[in-house]
């Protein structure tokens, strides 16, 4: 009797902790990341944009916010009024160095999005103040920006924007110590204006005597001042507060600190927690009490930057972040039951050129968010992301779920045929302000003015050892911009590249050289046909009916899955021994080059 209750007792005992082990956020998946390369080696997911909002111009502020500040961090991402709303905190050279301030962009399709507006601006610390566990007295001293919530929509449909204005005294000194002045709210509205600025919540030592901005609730607007009251109910709203906020301030529930919260419910109700360095914790109340401890995901990867997770359209969950220990590639991983993760994808593999250095500015998309439960479900219904590129400028990307990393068909894209809102639904782009990919004319046409970036537009077709890829390319210069067209297999390794070159050349990389094997000529189209035999590495390149060139694949791979049209070399900068912190600028960083343009009319992709 005694060894069966033994044997029951150690039964339950194991029974339970197998069921506490399982329910956490875990990676499943085999998939790692190689942060030699830039894409991190993983396959995209098919037909994610990515769009430049905003792009930093120190030397010509007026292409940029009218500031030229370099700083840029931290976006946050709602969709309200069948818009899109982007908020991002910026300094004027470096991280946490004032003065600071907070911009806001809206879009009505996500690729088009204004010039930014000064949502919280610059605000003035009184001289004479001091900041515990500090000995400086602020004199003509500016507040900087932190924050980790930027919207909220109310019940009743109230829209609101909030920011943190913190104290930085030095280059070291953290803005997010519990030691700051307060959170500050203001409304926007469906005509696009902006309500007064008030605070929400003030950090001990400041009230309405010493600060700028009043209470909210000195506000005449009672619907404001309700959205506010029941913003600060929310426990799961108030627990993204938790590093600008006093240590023990009991808005907060957990208040260790873990940084960065975001948060997503699952079918039974609980709440996932997520911070980063990939920690996890679960509440069964909707985030009125945590676990004592979060704990580390187990298989997730994930350094000092930040992990955004999300129930999908479809019903499935994600999580974007940075599966390494550099914040490159930006990658998306998902799960059917919120729990357990069981892929990972590539989102966005650039890592574009540095243009300033300054204090913390790390490479890399990064600080990714999406839409917070109740902050708006988008028409298209795309998971979408805000980051930014090198702390420096403003991205989004639209990710189609469900996620799908590969095609059975093989493409037939015919540009003057295809819808406008169609034509690129399967087509992956990377789009900067100054290198757009954009359908034009029944063309696909990129443009390229941008000395430090480029733009690029890839295709997924059915992963083959031996493929013909037909398609038009109209460069409409040939004495300057660059064309690269690869074949890649699904890792993003290059088999096959062909160039237009700056010198009115058509050629091909064989090995550490290129072979010149026609000319071209500006505003002539060119039909090519690229046939290529992965096994024996063997290729010929068509051009306009002839055949012009036979030749080795400079590199072997077993099959390949994408082409590949990009308008500037392959980049292995920053690598894995680049150190962390650039100190200098790019040369004229805020210039522009001639533009070059090269349209392309159709793709077709078929085997033999």
């Amino acid at each position: 009797m005694k060894l069966k209750i033994l044997n029951i007792l150690l039964f339950t005992a194991f029974a339970s902790s197998s069921v506490k082990a399982q329910d956490t956020v875990r990676y499943i998946g085999k998939t790692l990341v190689n942060a030699d390369y830039h894409h991190g080696q993983l396959q995209p997911v098919m037909g994610v944009h990515s769009i430049q909002t905003f792009r930093a111009n120190r030397e010509h502020p007026e292409l940029a916010e009218n500031f030229g500040w370099t700083y840029n961090h931290a976006p946050m991402l709602a969709y309200w009024n069948n818009k899109f709303y982007v908020e991002y905190l910026s300094d004027k050279v470096g991280e946490s160095i004032p003065p600071g301030q907070t911009l806001l962009q809206s879009s009505p399709d996500g690729y088009s999005w204004t010039k930014p507006d000064v949502i919280f601006p610059v605000y003035r610390i009184p001289d004479g103040t001091t900041k515990k566990g500090r000995n400086d007295v602020a004199k003509d001293l500016d507040a900087v920006m932190h924050q980790r919530m930027g919207f909220y929509v109310s019940a009743k449909n109230v829209f609101l924007v909030l920011g943190f204005y913190a104290i930085s005294f030095d280059a070291k000194d953290d803005p997010n110590d519990g030691n700051g002045i307060g959170r500050a709210v203001r409304e926007i509205k469906a005509d696009g204006s902006y309500g007064p600025i008030y605070f929400i919540h003030y950090n001990p030592g400041y009230s309405e005597k010493n600060t700028k901005y009043p209470l909210y609730t000195n506000s005449k607007n009672k619907a404001f001042v309700a959205a506010c009251k029941e913003l600060l109910a929310n426990k799961l709203m108030t627990q993204q507060w938790n590093e600008e906020a006093d240590r023990k301030d009991p808005l907060i529930t957990l208040q260790k600190q873990y940084k960065a919260f975001s948060y997503y419910h699952l079918p039974d109700g609980r709440v996932v927690g997520l911070w980063k360095n990939a920690l996890t914790a679960i509440s069964n109340d909707n985030g009125k009490s945590w676990p004592e401890n979060a704990s580390r995901a187990p298989g997730f990867v994930n350094s000092n930057a930040k992990i955004w997770g999300q129930q999908t359209s479809d019903g499935n969950y994600a999580t974007v972040y940075n599966p390494s220990e550099y914040r490159w590639p930006l990658a998306i991983s998902s799960s059917k039951n919120g729990l357990d993760y069981t892929n990972l994808l590539l989102v966005n593999g650039e890592v574009a050129p540095m243009r300033y250095g300054g204090n913390y500015k790390s490479y890399g998309p990064q600080y990714v968010r999406g839409i917070e439960e109740g902050n708006g479900k988008p028409a298209d219904k795309k998971l979408w992301v805000t980051y930014s590129m090198n702390k420096e400028d403003i991205w989004v990307s639209s990710v189609p779920v469900p996620l799908n990393a590969m095609t059975s068909a093989p493409v037939n894209d015919d540009f003057s045929t295809s819808p406008a809102n169609k034509a690129l639904e399967f087509w992956n782009i990377y789009s900067p302000l100054w290198a757009t990919v954009k359908v034009e004319e029944g063309s696909l046409v990129l443009k390229d003015k941008d000395p430090f970036d480029y733009a690029k537009a890839e295709r997924l077709f059915p992963s083959s050892k031996k493929v013909i890829a037909s398609f038009s390319v109209t460069p409409k210069q040939n004495d300057f911009g660059l064309l690269e067209i690869e074949l890649q297999d699904a890792k993003g390794l290059a088999t096959v590249r062909l160039t237009f070159d700056t010198a009115g050349m058509l050629s091909a990389k064989a090995g550490a050289r290129y072979k010149n094997f026609m000319k071209y000529t500006a505003g002539e189209t060119y039909a090519i046909k690229l046939k290529l035999d992965a096994f024996t590495r063997f290729y010929t390149v068509t051009v306009n009916g002839k055949e012009v060139l036979t030749s080795l694949a400079f590199q072997p791979v077993a099959e390949v899955s994408k082409i590949v049209f990009r308008t500037g070399d392959v980049r292995t900068f920053p690598n894995i021994d680049t150190p962390a912190d650039q100190t200098y600028d790019l040369q004229n960083a805020g210039e522009s080059k001639k533009e070059a343009v090269y349209s392309i009319k159709y793709l077709k992709t078929e085997g033999f």
